[in-house]
């Protein structure tokens, strides 16, 4: 009798373990899910609304050709931050970069690129699709926007025409991947270089930078 009450006690303590076993697993299940609808996947994705449209400024798609210098082909992860750099091209136009990254193509001169162009007018022309890596903010390739600033002089100060379009597509990209202004960062705050030349020697303009950002997006479609 005393051997048959082990026996039963003993499957008892069995079934007692598996069911802790499966309801920890099934715990574990759920923070995984929990965490992979809060912070996505790690894959590409972006949003399409009305309100995305809506900010979205003016831009010229010139994309360039698929090659190993400045367009890899590679596909991004999930967009985490927008990145500002400056041409250190004085005078050059948005076209002008857009034309010396697809040079790259034939002279291999070296690997440099970046998504999106904006000129002195204003004008925006993107380069490589914001689901592929443009080659422009090192290890941060992978999940980021590049945008590449032209200017005037050796300053890197943007024209006001620069300076507004430069606002309105990022807005607009912070919407497309729910990103904050606090998530535009500057070439600088990845590597240490000093570009963009003016938002990292005045430090007080990247603040205003952000903060004209932030007002964009209130506005929406009121550009």
């Amino acid at each position: 009798m005393a051997s048959k009450r082990k026996v039963v006690s003993k499957r008892q303590r069995q079934i007692f373990l598996a069911r802790i076993c499966f309801f920890v697993l099934l715990a574990l299940l759920l923070v995984l899910v929990l965490f992979r609808c809060v912070k996505g996947d790690g894959k590409y994705q972006e949003i399409e609304s009305p309100e995305v449209d809506a900010t979205k400024p003016e831009i010229e798609v010139a994309l360039l050709d698929v090659n190993p210098y400045s367009r890899p082909g590679i596909e991004t992860n999930k967009i985490r931050n927008i990145v500002i750099h400056y041409t250190a091209n004085p005078g050059s136009s948005a076209m002008d970069n857009r034309n010396y990254f697809q040079g790259l193509k034939d002279s291999g001169a070296t690997s440099v690129s970046s998504n999106f162009v904006v000129g002195i007018e204003g004008e925006i022309v993107q380069c490589v699709p914001t689901w592929e890596v443009a080659y422009a903010s090192n290890d941060r390739n992978i999940d980021s926007v590049s945008i590449e600033m032209c200017h005037q002089d050796e300053s890197g100060k943007p024209t006001q025409a620069t300076y507004d379009s430069l606002v309105q597509l990022c807005a607009w990209l912070c919407l497309k991947f729910e990103l904050t202004p606090e998530e535009v960062i500057r070439h600088y705050d990845v590597t240490g270089k000093n570009c963009p030349k003016y938002f990292v020697e005045d430090e007080a303009a990247f603040v205003r930078l952000k903060e004209d950002i932030q007002a964009a997006l209130k506005r929406g479609g009121d550009k």
